[in-house]
């Protein structure tokens, strides 16, 4: 088995170190025999986001891509994966996982065994949850607001979330449905649809929660802190925690119209 894992990193020199050691503990928690490697994509970052990504990842099997054009975010996390495949070598794609994250969310130490064990299962995508920091800034009422969000998203088959912070797909059915298409918003939900609609073998998971930001001034247009940003603020002097410490984005709910059900990408 090998894994490839991309992280798109705009202007995060306060968060990608963080970012990078989590993601190091938990590909070094791999069986000896399973491979990884990891592309960061500095994208447009007038910080030192490249230059610390370079110093965490030196003398692993890592690279940093600087990005310096107008690209929309499913276009680079697309560039991170083929990078970080590239570094594989030689690979059967039924046997490789492409995992997506961001550089302001932080991965559990379990957060590859625990995909390749569901891999294990005949998954060819998986998509998992994301919790919120802690929420400075946030109302009480605005995360009031945000759980109401998520619960609309819960289907059936699980939470019913699909995040680019949080998502495993394998890659023979990521090339086979075109990849993260070149679009700026909701790359994620798109990718995910895409694979429905070709029969691939989807999952949900609640087991490998990642940490991500609730900052409430983004990198991505449309993104969560936008949606944090535009829910109900009158409580000014709370800042409690989401109650479900939930997750950023709203995944396969996105098939339904409505500010409260549109997708989202990370902020």
């Amino acid at each position: 088995m090998k894994v490839a894992i991309a992280v798109p990193a705009r202007d995060e020199s306060e968060r990608v170190q963080a970012c990078l050691r989590a993601i190091v503990a938990a590909a070094q928690a791999l069986p000896h025999d399973t491979a990884w490697a990891v592309c960061v994509v500095a994208d447009r970052c007038m910080d030192s986001t490249a230059r610390i990504a370079r110093s965490e990842l030196a003398e692993l099997p890592a690279v940093v891509v600087e990005n310096e054009a107008d690209r929309p975010l499913g276009t680079l996390r697309d560039l991170g994966l083929r990078h970080a495949t590239a570094l594989l070598g030689p690979h059967d794609p039924a046997h490789t996982w492409l995992l997506s994250t961001d550089a302001d969310t932080i991965v559990p130490a379990h957060w590859l065994t625990g995909y390749l064990a569901l891999a294990a299962t005949g998954a060819h995508a998986i998509a998992g949850t994301a919790l919120l920091d802690h929420p400075a800034g946030l109302t009480s009422e605005a995360a009031l607001s945000y759980a109401r969000v998520l619960d609309l998203a819960r289907i059936p088959e699980g939470h019913g979330n699909v995040y680019g912070a949080n998502l495993a797909i394998r890659a023979d059915a990521y090339h086979a449905v075109g990849g993260f298409a070149p679009i700026r918003t909701g790359e994620d939900h798109d990718l995910w649809r895409r694979l429905g609609r070709r029969g691939y073998h989807r999952t949900y998971t609640e087991d490998v929660p990642v940490t991500t930001s609730a900052r409430t001034q983004g990198r991505a247009s449309g993104g969560l802190a936008d949606l944090l940003a535009a829910l109900p603020h009158h409580d000014h002097d709370a800042a409690l925690w989401c109650p479900r410490q939930a997750a950023k984005g709203d995944g396969d709910a996105a098939r339904s119209e409505g500010p409260s059900r549109r997708g989202f990408v990370p902020g």
